[in-house]
């Protein structure tokens, strides 16, 4: 059968303690890829989402997601996984979105792996560009009114939209696309060297 995922050509997803050792590994790769950080405020500019993207374009939607929600659980039991080594505060702080959507956006590049969509650089980049956008509808709505309706106070609770785009959006827009460029690299350079060890 053709793997249809990196991680599935490279070591296989057969058995579970492969995928639990990918989950481990993936989540690591993430935190610490979380600590790079540019200060920013609200959000700080980090390399997590590349890390996701590879994560994701890597593993394929199911378990590209889980391992996401690992990552989440990790945060939540007090590890300092998140950027700037923060943790369960961040989960009902003003990036909150941000950090559930991580789910989702591992979830769309896994699932445009899963179809053979991330094989050449301009198809996989324009995935991740896809996934990174998507990340921004959790993200910015979660101050916008998502956690007002679920009880959270703070001056960032109802941002308006303008604010968002300001703040939240657009000084993050021009590392998406070279984030999703370098995560298209790396992933098809993986795929030639993977289909180079078989050939």
């Amino acid at each position: 059968m053709r793997d249809t995922t990196l991680a599935g050509a490279v070591i296989g997803q057969d058995s579970l303690l492969k995928q639990a050792a990918l989950v481990l590994g993936g989540t690591m790769f993430i935190a610490l890829a979380a600590q790079v950080s540019i200060p920013f405020f609200p959000v700080p500019l980090t390399l997590q989402t590349l890390a996701i993207l590879i994560v994701g374009l890597t593993f394929g939607a199911r378990l590209g997601a889980v391992t996401l929600a690992a990552y989440l659980a990790e945060g939540a039991m007090g590890l300092p996984v998140f950027a700037n080594g923060a943790s369960a505060p961040a989960l009902i702080g003003p990036t909150a979105g941000f950090l559930f959507g991580f789910v989702l956006m591992a979830w769309v590049a896994g699932l445009a792996a899963d179809r053979g969509l991330t094989r050449g650089v301009v198809s996989t980049a324009v995935v991740a560009l896809v996934a990174s956008a998507v990340l921004y509808i959790p993200g910015v709505a979660w101050p916008m009114a998502v956690a007002e309706l679920a009880g959270i106070g703070g001056k960032w609770v109802g941002t308006s939209a303008g604010a968002l785009w300001s703040g939240w959006v657009a000084p993050f827009l021009l590392g998406d696309v070279v984030k999703s460029v370098i995560a298209a690299m790396v992933v098809t350079a993986g795929w030639k060297a993977a289909q180079a060890r078989k050939g």
